[in-house]
């Protein structure tokens, strides 16, 4: 079964977005299902300070390596990033936008709607703040992501552990 995924035209303009309509079928799906830990992390200070956290919480936040564990079940996704510092659980299907409260973040509630761009998982988030949003995706067994505020792009990278 075929399906398109376009996001509105208002969100075209940003690079995040740009061609994320993209026609896929459920056999070109990329497994995301399983346990990840970080081994690599650039430029988090700057991407939190874009999202405005302050100075106690990134020099923690900076300290920490984080172990994120997904489940995908079709376009249905559940992203649960674990620290000793604090957790974050994210829930979406793919093409639905829906509100989401980034509590244990910058605590800021934004519009997210999450597309396929190939085996790339997209994120675009309205709110407060500008080109804000993040990119998925496995490239020879690690799980990278790209998160994005404003000027800033943090690129981190995970290794599957289970």
């Amino acid at each position: 079964m075929k399906h398109t995924v376009q996001p509105p035209p208002e969100l075209l303009k940003n690079p995040l977005t740009s061609d994320c309509g993209v026609t896929r079928t459920s056999e070109m799906a990329v497994n995301y299902t399983g346990t990840w830990d970080m081994v690599s992390n650039v430029n988090f200070e700057g991407y939190m300070i874009a999202l405005g956290i302050d100075f106690a919480t990134r020099k923690v936040a900076a300290l920490l390596k984080p172990q994120k564990v997904i489940k995908q079940d079709g376009d249905r996704f559940t992203i649960r990033t674990l620290t000793t510092f604090r957790n974050y659980e994210l829930a979406f299907k793919v093409g639905e936008e829906y509100k989401e409260e980034t509590k244990g973040m910058d605590n800021r509630i934004c519009q997210s709607v999450v597309n396929w761009k190939n085996d790339k998982l997209v994120c675009v988030q309205r709110g407060e703040k500008s080109n804000r949003g993040w990119i998925h995706w496995i490239q020879e067994n690690q799980l990278h992501l790209e998160l994005t505020c404003e000027d800033q792009v943090c690129k981190q990278v995970y290794k599957r552990t289970l």
